[in-house]
């Protein structure tokens, strides 16, 4: 199965034109507004804290006019009141933006079946996702999720930004594209194939937790930058040194922004794309949508991923099952 399968057609795409017009109209018009709205609201902040402010002046002590403990708390809360602003001046943009992608996502998505786009919710596949393929995290936020059926391709595609710690030790330990799916044969067990961990981590890893084993794929590219991790090697080994090497060879040479990463549990496979920019994010309001140099781009990785995510159900399944 190639990427081309998933392309749309010239009438869906025909369609896509017709949305991006339609869109241009509005955000011309929008961009217009947003344009007074910031200053107009952001200035009228500025210009308050001002005027409070030289009317502390009055009350405060000559050393401390213009940075006493009010005038502090004022400029803390005019800074607050700013942003809060800000946000409310830029929101018909938002707005925009997001209906069009409410527009636009289903069309790209028109070869499949019962396709659902949802925004900022909880994936409901993601609570079945091995935690070993990303590690360990505390916080999560979700963008852009869609749903449906291609053929007897079953999917869940959304995009997840996952974070250790907080403040200013957080850490991203994956942001990107997920794509969860029903496998043709499932698994029985599970098995991770993620980014090596490093000594120190494998270190304590092996000595506090012995519920997956670490196998090799016997290539040795893969070997280093891949962990491979089972609690069950009899079914996994024949996996690992055949198939799943192989698409992850394929991966390797197809995705270009980082690492991918695979996982199969029970019925369920996962893969993981990881990408720093936002799979559907659009330009800024300033900047004109163009369909080949916004739309299509994205009609593309977003065919790789579902016939890479078609390759990866076939792993475990039998010759004739596969085919």
């Amino acid at each position: 199965m190639e990427a081309a399968d998933f392309m749309p057609s010239e009438a869906v795409i025909a369609g896509i034109r017709k949305d991006i017009e339609a869109y241009e109209a509005k955000r011309a018009s929008t961009y217009r507004q947003v344009r007074w709205r910031v200053p107009l609201f952001v200035g009228l902040v500025l210009v308050f804290v001002a005027l409070v402010a030289w009317l502390f002046n009055a009350a405060a002590d000559p050393n401390e006019q213009w940075f006493s403990t009010p005038h502090v708390f004022l400029y803390v809360g005019g800074f607050g009141a700013a942003v809060l602003l800000y946000f409310q001046a830029v929101r018909p943009a938002t707005r925009l933006q997001q209906s069009f992608r409410d527009t636009v996502l289903p069309m790209i998505f028109g070869f499949v079946r019962d396709v659902r786009y949802q925004h900022g919710v909880r994936p409901n596949s993601f609570d079945r996702l091995p935690r070993e393929t990303i590690g360990a995290f505390n916080r999560q936020s979700f963008d852009d999720i869609i749903s449906g059926r291609y053929e007897n391709f079953p999917f869940e595609l959304y995009e997840a930004k996952l974070t250790e710690g907080s403040g200013k030790s957080q850490q991203t330990v994956f942001k990107g594209v997920i794509v969860a799916f029903e496998t043709i044969e499932p698994f029985p067990g599970m098995l991770v194939a993620a980014r090596k961990a490093g000594k120190v981590v494998g270190f304590f890893r092996g000595m506090f937790s012995s519920k997956l084993q670490e196998l090799a794929c016997g290539v040795p590219e893969l070997d280093a930058s891949y962990e491979f991790r089972t609690d069950n090697v009899d079914a996994a080994r024949p996996l690992v040194t055949g198939r799943l090497a192989s698409a992850l060879t394929w991966l390797g040479e197809t995705w270009p922004y980082d690492q991918a990463r695979i996982a199969l549990n029970g019925s369920d496979g996962f893969l993981l794309m990881p990408r720093s920019k936002n799979f559907f994010e659009l330009p800024d309001i300033s900047v004109p949508i163009d369909y080949q140099t916004h739309i299509a781009p994205m009609i593309a990785d977003l065919g790789a991923m579902l016939a890479t995510a078609a390759l990866v159900r076939k792993i475990g399944a039998a010759d004739d099952a596969a085919g």
